[in-house]
Order: C-alpha cells, then sequence, then structure tokens
C-alpha cells in the first residue's frame, strides 16, 4: 500500500500547520503529471516543473501561493514548427484541515477561506502533514495551455495553395485565375456573333 508522503508530489506541512501563523517556503522541481493535454499541445509527463511558493498556517487550514512554472511542447497552429517554451501560472490554493465531526460543529455556516472557487480548494493527507501537489500541478497547468499556440504573434502561416512556409518565403504568391466568369464570356461572343450572323 503507498503512503501518502512516498509521493512525488508530496510535501511535509507537519511543522507549518502545527500553529496558526506558521509558514513554509518552497522552491523545488515536480516531475509533470500525466494527463495535461494532448500530441499537439500540452506538457510532457515526467518533465520538470518548478514550483516556488509558501505555506501560510491559518486557523482552518493552510493557504499555498505560489509560481509554477513548465516547459511547454506544442505545435504552432499556423506553420505546423514545433514549440517549445514555458508556461507559468500564479496559483493561489486552500488546503483546509480536516474537517470536524457533525456533533463538534456549531451549525453556524462558515465560509473557509478559498472555498468560493470551489476548484482551488485541495485536501492534506495523513491528517494534515503532507500536502500532495499532482492535483494542484495538473489542475492549474491544463487550464493555462494556449487554446491555438503560436510559434510567434505575427506567423503568416503556410501558402494555401502549395503549402510552403510563408514565413521563411515572405513575397511568396501564387498567380490565381478567376475563371468563374468564363462560362458568361462564352455565351456572350455566343449571342454577339448570332447578332452579325443576322
Amino acid at each position: 500500500m503507498s503512503r501518502p508522503e512516498d509521493s512525488s508530489w508530496a510535501v511535509s506541512v507537519a511543522q507549518v500547520a502545527a500553529r496558526a501563523g506558521r509558514s513554509k517556503h518552497v522552491d523545488q522541481d515536480f516531475p509533470a503529471p500525466s494527463g495535461i493535454g494532448d500530441q499537439v499541445v500540452g506538457i510532457r509527463e515526467g518533465d520538470p516543473v518548478q514550483v516556488t511558493g509558501s505555506f501560510e498556517s491559518m486557523v482552518d487550514g493552510l493557504i499555498f501561493t505560489a509560481h509554477i512554472s513548465a516547459p511547454l511542447r506544442a505545435e504552432c497552429t499556423r506553420c505546423l514548427k514545433p514549440i517549445e517554451r514555458d508556461i507559468g501560472v500564479d496559483p493561489v490554493v486552500f488546503f483546509p484541515y480536516e474537517t470536524p465531526e457533525p456533533e463538534q460543529t456549531t451549525g453556524k455556516a462558515e465560509i473557509i477561506a478559498g472555498e468560493e472557487e470551489g476548484g482551488d480548494t485541495y485536501p492534506l493527507a495523513e491528517g494534515g502533514a503532507f500536502a500532495d501537489l499532482e492535483a494542484l500541478l495538473r489542475d492549474n497547468l491544463a487550464e493555462a495551455l494556449p487554446l491555438q499556440p503560436l510559434c510567434r504573434p505575427d506567423c503568416r502561416g503556410l501558402c494555401p495553395q502549395c503549402g510552403i512556409d510563408l514565413n521563411e518565403h515572405p513575397d511568396h504568391h501564387h498567380v490565381v485565375l478567376d475563371d468563374r466568369w468564363d462560362a458568361l464570356k462564352g455565351l456572350k461572343a455566343k449571342l454577339e456573333g448570332q447578332e452579325k450572323g443576322e
């Protein structure tokens, strides 16, 4: 049976969680979880994800403020060139302590910091001793993936006639003949010929 502390994404927070007002700094690389994007745009499983930030303990849980940076692998949607660059996100998330049993509650509805966002709350493991960042990394990096990645903002794309890269050949063009009126021109010439024949 696997233990939470053996996870590649586990961060020990037992000391900071022991008393409100404590903090713990994090500056570490974690492996990218699976399932962030696809073959066209995504982050490869196992690639290093840099996480810097700090856990701040409160009465009801831990606030984690972080900067996450990961290597993006993508393909330009205009010219199909491979793109390799870093993407970054700055989440602020909440790790609540275990919810008290119903008989221990005062019956008063309290809003825990961070809960109003819903998706920005993550559970602590081992009775609050460890914060597992796997789901946090997956959620935030997947949301930060570009919908239409470009190799550069002014990418000209590919020629629709022959597929040549217009970034490398900016003067490239084709002479396009518009033959949609040829049939009418033929009909006009035929009618004019008939008139002359009369």
